[in-house]
């Protein structure tokens, strides 16, 4: 202002409009380093991953995700099978061999016409990258029927589940004529290809019901044993499982061998038991650590059995405690597997993974387990552990609610092969 108190004429230099210019122009010189400076602090950069391209072989005398080492993220989704004959079963299952191979190989989709949908939903990006991806076919006890002319070459032990004691079975989230597993490193990969191949079967499959599920990861410890992942109760799932390197075990408990008195076309497969198994984890959080390690059998912290043992893999002595004075009769671990010579007939291969489903009607946690279990004989594997495990302590805080029994086909052995070639090639020849 002037010194009579007159406002100063505004100095061209300076006018609102020049002075507009300048901060463009400001801005505009400085927008590629903001930009560049944002993007290395973006919280919306995407997470980089080395194990991203890690991939799993296809072919095989058996199919993968079984005895393969299980990643980080699993999710099982079960179908009804809508195709009308067994040519459309046939399509049906070559274009889950073709679409199997392809996602757990990763590639990039073809482009195609933007006014047609895309080949690929894109959420993995241009490039699908395998991450470590299995995906396993099975089949339920109900596409075995006249629909497709299978009736008589049904798996001798597969039935449709049945409660046990303790079970409060959901119809809508149990059974289904196929069901797929798949397990990856990331929730993202899973998904991804659930959403490839429902987009690709549209006539043929319906899905009836799927779970997600993810196990902890922890660090790595080289020179140490490893250690089985914990469950949502905080305990170590798997501490007994079966050595899945161990081939000659595997074809005694888990793989179905020529000459078992099952139909021929189900050698190499085996059989599947997938259980959703709610946990009460405010009412388990609230029961003492005492009272929970008697339950399972275990030191929480370490996974040993409270009998003999200082390790997770320490084998536990029930022979020196008949009474159950310190590993109560009703432990979950003594129930499940006794430790002696009948108990090595009903062994299993377990491969679970945890749940979290969110807020139930009564305002607690819906979590637990994803059980996943394989076995070459359903009846003397699954169903005899679970058997005996009627009436166990730990059943006041699960409550099994859904799931089913299924047979996972043989492997695919090569290109020219595709899944259930074996079991559509026996029912062409028997009604030829």
């Amino acid at each position: 202002m002037t010194a009579g108190g007159k406002p100063d004429k505004p100095n061209a230099a300076f006018s609102p409009s020049r002075r507009s210019v300048l901060i463009g122009a400001v801005a505009g010189a400085l927008a590629p380093q903001a930009a560049v400076a944002a993007s290395a602090g973006s919280v919306t950069n995407a997470p980089e991953s080395d194990t991203i391209d890690q991939r799993q072989p296809f072919h095989g005398e058996h199919q993968p995700g079984i005895v393969t080492p299980r990643p980080a993220a699993g999710l099982v989704a079960s179908f009804d099978v809508l195709a009308q004959n067994r040519a459309g079963l046939l399509r049906l299952l070559r274009t889950l061999t073709e679409r199997t191979a392809f996602l757990m190989a990763g590639g990039t989709p073809p482009v195609l016409d933007p006014k047609f949908p895309a080949a690929d939903s894109g959420i993995l990006g241009p490039v699908v990258t395998p991450d470590n991806l299995t995906i396993t076919t099975s089949l339920g006890a109900s596409i075995f029927d006249d629909r497709f002319g299978l009736r008589a070459l049904k798996p001798r032990h597969l039935v449709r589940m049945t409660s046990f004691s303790n079970d409060a079975l959901q119809e809508e989230f149990c059974h289904g004529d196929l069901l797929l597993q798949f397990s990856s490193n990331t929730p993202d990969t899973n998904i991804h290809a659930l959403r490839d191949i429902v987009k690709n079967t549209p006539d043929t499959l319906l899905l009836r019901w799927k779970q997600e599920g993810s196990v902890p990861m922890r660090p790595a410890n080289p020179g140490k044993p490893q250690q089985s992942a914990r469950n949502f109760l905080g305990f170590r799932d798997g501490s007994a499982n079966p050595d899945s390197t161990d081939d000659e075990l595997m074809k005694r408990i888990v793989w179905v061998q020529p000459g078992s008195g099952e139909p021929a076309w189900t050698s190499g497969g085996s059989y599947q038991v997938v259980r959703l198994i709610r946990n009460f984890v405010e009412r388990w959080d609230r029961t003492p650590l005492r009272e929970q390690q008697t339950i399972i059998g275990r030191q929480k912290a370490s996974g040993a059995p409270l009998e003999g043992g200082t390790s997770e893999a320490d084998v536990p002595h029930f022979a020196s405690d008949p009474q159950g004075k310190t590993t109560p009769l009703d432990a979950h671990i003594r129930l499940a597997n006794p430790r002696d010579a009948e108990a090595r007939k009903h062994l299993i291969l377990r491969r679970p993974f945890n749940y979290s489903n969110g807020v139930s009607k009564s305002n607690q946690m819906d979590m637990g387990l994803l059980f996943i279990c394989y076995q070459a004989d359903l009846e003397q594997g699954f169903v005899a552990v679970q058997t005996r495990l009627n009436g166990e302590a730990l059943e006041e805080y699960i409550k099994p609610f859904g799931g089913g029994y299924f047979f996972v086909l043989p492997g695919v052995q090569d290109d020219q092969d595709y899944l259930g070639r074996s079991l559509l090639e026996m029912a062409a020849s028997t009604h030829a």
